[in-house]
């Protein structure tokens, strides 16, 4: 699998404008990157650009914190997924993870899989280790895979800190082989991507793509 084909193409600053959006699509469709990763609000735009070409769309569910209900949660992955969203990126409630209440994290991960696995999606758990310990990454990612997640991923870019080695690590051996780690937040140079990639990342999630394949 070529480099380009395991980056998400990502553009998820509020400010974005449809400008920047469509600049994001059109260097997607040149490098064939994985996906463009980009907020609800452009998904379909995004679906109708891409309609004729190999890249997905990825979109975000409960993004950036994590804190909204299961119920919000669902709307937003069904309106994604038929906008046509081909990916979701979402976040867990990570107070109730490190509260210990992994029924409820496990429960609230299961519906929104249960939602993008009937549109034949893909559903990306993210963890975001900035705020979790080595045991609440092992746990997150273990309920994560129970749930029914294709993958998990470290982080939203929005917090204290992004993507870390260790933590990859880590996450690749509690998941094992079967369900992908997603390496996102602060892979900036083609060293920060290659070492992702060696710690067990299969999907990266970047803004400046472009500079890390050229």
């Amino acid at each position: 699998m070529s480099v380009a084909k395991m980056i998400d193409h990502t553009l998820l600053k509020p400010e974005a404008t449809q400008t920047e959006i469509e600049q994001l699509i059109t260097e997607a469709k040149q490098h064939d990157f994985a996906a463009v990763c980009v907020n609800g609000a452009w998904v379909k735009l995004a679906a109708a650009a891409l309609q004729e070409s190999e890249v997905a769309v990825c979109t975000v569910v409960g993004f950036p914190l994590g804190a909204t209900t299961t119920a919000v949660k669902k709307f937003e992955t069904a309106e994604a997924l038929a906008n046509g969203a081909d990916e979701i990126d979402m976040v867990i409630n990570v107070g109730a993870l490190k509260a210990q209440q992994d029924e409820a994290v496990k429960a609230e991960i299961a519906a929104i899989a249960s939602l993008v696995h009937e549109e034949q999606a893909v559903l990306k758990v993210i963890i975001e280790i900035s705020l979790l310990d080595e045991a609440e990454i092992v746990r997150a990612c273990q309920l994560a895979v129970s749930a029914g997640a294709d993958f998990v991923k470290t982080s939203t870019g929005f917090s204290t800190s992004g993507a870390t080695v260790e933590a990859v690590k880590l996450m690749r051996q509690t998941v094992g082989e079967k369900v992908g780690v997603k390496a996102a937040g602060g892979i900036r140079t083609k060293e920060d991507l290659q070492q992702m990639i060696v710690a067990g990342a299969n999907r990266i999630g970047a803004s400046t793509s472009v500079m890390l394949i050229n």
